[in-house]
């Protein structure tokens, strides 16, 4: 089951997901993001040192590292 919250402006789900992007260097980089549907890269759960907030203004949930 994909890891989901709930917004509390909207009051709709989204799904963490994950995908790896190149950099001109060689090098990966791995993004993190919310999606309203559930689609390939979807994760299971939080990875570890990092927690949800949600953006007040537009209701959208994001992921930051722990404080």
């Amino acid at each position: 089951m994909a890891y989901s919250v709930i917004s509390k402006k909207s009051n709709k789900p989204y799904y963490l997901h994950t995908r790896e992007t190149p950099l001109a260097n060689g090098k990966v980089r791995k993004l993190f993001f919310f999606g309203g549907k559930i689609q390939d890269g979807a994760l299971d759960a939080l990875p570890e040192g990092y927690e949800v907030f949600e953006n007040e203004r537009t209701g959208l949930p994001m992921l930051r590292g722990k404080k």
